[in-house]
């Protein structure tokens, strides 16, 4: 299947045949499935994870296959246009999955594991995956090609962002047991390690870094390297003051997330309060 979605993908016919929608079909089932993943555990990899570029060329290619048509359920009350190779992802009780009426949306062509609970209104793109036990509370992103392990709780407005291009890239990565505060940003290929808490508010990008007040050490994204966010590390959102400049006359200091301790007894005890709501 690989080769296939490379060669479609590289050499685009006019028109697409329906040999090409079945390939597509067939590898956005294995999307569902968990069987094909953007990106994937690999411990020979230097932070653990290997992206599948070939995986987000077909995520590519259906929106570059599909026509726009009316998916609306009322159209005069609320309009629905979007594109045929990905409608609203469709689940049965035998999935194991919770996804509490309120305006929800999870697209064609992502995993979600058995457990998962879903809080209106949230929403999960294409190409994501979400493991097993995980909660998905309201108003929460997860973007395109995210990588959510099992038993995290992603929390009310969160928003983890994709990278579904360029297909290369790192998406968004956050391990099992990670705890995401309300309000939170995780952005551009950010890597969040096992057992990590983020508080609330906190905003993790390329550009922002990190200051481990335990290590002592300044965590930075490089051209070639990602934001990683430490296993067990609990980020709250501080501020750093501007030391030169206009800055340092007005007072004024910018944002930054801080590592203020990594998770103990007490942490772990406040996190397993979240199990009671799946």
């Amino acid at each position: 299947m690989q080769t296939e979605i490379e060669q479609l993908f590289d050499n685009p016919p006019s028109p697409y045949t329906e040999a090409h929608f079945d390939l597509f079909h067939r590898f956005k089932r294995k999307l569902n499935q968990g069987e094909v993943r953007a990106a994937e555990p690999d411990a020979s990899a230097q932070y653990g994870w290997r992206v599948n570029a070939w995986v987000k060329k077909g995520i590519l290619l259906g929106f570059r296959m599909g026509s726009i048509i009316d998916m609306s359920i009322n159209r005069e009350r609320q309009p629905f246009l979007d594109k045929a190779t990905y409608p609203v992802r469709q689940f049965g009780t035998g999935d194991g999955v919770r996804i509490v009426p309120g305006g929800s949306s999870i697209r064609d062509g992502c995993f979600i594991g058995r457990g998962v609970t879903c809080m209106p209104p949230m929403f999960v793109n294409v190409g994501a995956y979400v493991g097993k036990n995980t909660m998905v509370d309201s108003h929460a992103l997860v973007g395109s090609c995210a990588q959510i392990g099992s038993n995290c709780h992603i929390s009310a407005a969160a928003q983890i962002g994709g990278v579904l291009e360029p297909v290369g890239a790192m998406p968004v990565i956050v391990e099992d047991n990670v705890m995401v505060g309300g309000n939170c940003g995780v952005y551009e290929g950010t890597i969040v390690k096992t057992r990590a808490v983020l508080g609330s508010g906190v905003i993790l990008t390329r550009s922002t870094p990190v200051y481990d007040l335990v290590s002592g050490q300044v965590i930075s994204a490089t051209d070639d390297e990602p934001l990683v966010i430490p296993e067990g590390a609990v980020v709250v959102a501080g501020s750093r003051p501007i030391s030169h400049g206009k800055g340092k006359e007005m007072g004024i200091s910018l944002y930054t997330p801080v590592i203020v301790k990594y998770r103990d007894a007490k942490t772990d005890a406040r996190v397993q309060l979240e199990d009671l709501l799946r």
